[in-house]
């Protein structure tokens, strides 16, 4: 293929580390001959229909350097869902800056957008190559066994969760509960990451709810009770979008985004969290306290893990690698080759599918009461999230 321009965005939600991925295509893309010029979207794939564009290429090194570090997305983002009427405008502002390498960073929908804009300008005779660059704290990406984000999101869930149980044991005879909510949609990676809290036998968490298995609100009071019993205080994590045995959002959200997700954060409504709350008050007239942190997760870059920086930089390299090489349709992943020691190498996926899959957490993963992981998940996620301080107590 002719050398031309390369682009590339981000898109979504943000993670602590998507900007080494950012990082990483550029340094890839000034290194590749056949990449004259790296410009960058401002806002996503709205910085290409407003042609609000930056020549990423002619930054100054320092300025990349510290841009790898920084948490949140550089170039801004956006959760815009394509049009038919857009592709013919992106189109055109493509072929105007002669770009020929497509990269955008995110997660399904991310995914999608490239995926359409690539088939679209094959149908119109324009040869364009897009990879994907995997990303997001959720985890639920198929075909990869992780996502560039979620160690540092998960590393961020187990320290505020192993902080919060020291507080709540020690002010038990104030409050009988504590309950943290995470990010995640219908994914339990997050939520279940809590469980890298635990050190010792009675610690937090002690009930982990997730989305992949339906609410049952009788079994949930019997697990709360015995476990008030037995510790003097109950520490709760749930996923933001558990639903009940019917299939609605314990949130009682109703609202939804552009992509037809649901937002449990939405203006106005409740969280699983509070109706938690409201739910053991109830029942057994406690006190206790929610912690609904929304997106701090995402962006919580003095909590990120220096593993998951590097993957993300990696995989920014790797889509470069594979345009140049190339390869189209494709998005970036991570293969676990070995898990002690931790080894892994980059694959790809095709787009396609990334675009129209999610991943639960399998079966395996999930304790037989549905409210706790297993030893297998342990195993999975200790690796990304590294070693947890250990703070004194009195025995």
């Amino acid at each position: 293929m002719t050398n031309g321009n390369a682009i590339v965005g981000q898109s979504g939600g943000p993670t602590s580390v998507i900007n080494a991925s950012l990082v990483g295509v550029v340094d890839a893309a000034i290194e590749a001959n056949e990449i004259e010029t790296i410009y960058g979207m401002r806002f996503g794939i709205e910085g290409v229909l407003n042609d609000q564009l930056i020549a990423l290429s002619e930054q100054p090194r320092d300025l990349l350097d510290a841009i790898r570090q920084a948490p949140s997305s550089a170039l801004g983002s956006t959760r815009l869902k394509l049009q038919d009427e857009h592709f013919g405008p992106i189109l055109e502002a493509l072929k105007k800056h002669n770009i020929r390498y497509f990269f955008m960073i995110g997660g399904n929908d991310t995914m999608d957008t490239i995926h359409r804009i690539t088939e679209y300008a094959a149908t119109q005779g324009y040869e364009l190559r897009g990879v994907g660059v995997p990303k997001t704290v959720d985890n639920d990406l198929f075909g990869t066994d992780h996502t560039p984000g979620f160690a540092s999101a998960a590393r961020y869930v187990a320290m505020s969760v192993m902080q919060a149980g020291v507080l709540a044991r020690d002010m038990q005879k104030v409050d009988q509960f504590n309950i943290f909510q995470t990010v995640g949609r219908s994914a339990g990676w997050l939520p279940a990451a809590a469980a890298m809290a635990r050190q010792q036998s009675g610690d937090a968490p002690h009930i982990i709810l997730l989305p992949e298995r339906p609410f049952d609100r009788e079994a949930f009071l019997a697990k709360v009770k015995k476990t008030q019993q037995e510790n003097g205080f109950v520490s709760i994590v749930c996923g933001e979008g558990i639903l009940d045995a019917d299939g609605n959002p314990v949130s009682a959200s109703t609202t939804r985004d552009k992509f037809d997700n649901v937002e449990f954060g939405a203006m106005g409504g409740t969280s699983a969290a509070m109706m938690l709350h409201r739910i053991l008050s109830d029942e057994f007239g406690w006190r206790g306290e929610f912690q609904v942190t929304e997106s701090l997760q995402m962006c919580a870059a003095d909590r990120g893990v220096g593993l998951d920086y590097d993957e993300a930089y990696r995989c920014g390299q790797e889509a470069v690698a594979r345009g140049v090489a190339g390869r189209s349709g494709e998005m970036v992943t991570i293969d676990r080759m070995s898990n002690d020691p931790y080894v892994i190498e980059l694959g790809s996926a095709p787009l396609s599918e990334v675009a129209n899959h999610e991943r639960p957490m399998p079966d395996e993963f999930i304790a037989a009461d549905g409210m706790d992981v297993t030893d297998a998940f342990m195993e999975y996620v200790s690796p990304l999230v590294g070693e947890l301080p250990t703070y004194a107590r009195f025995s």
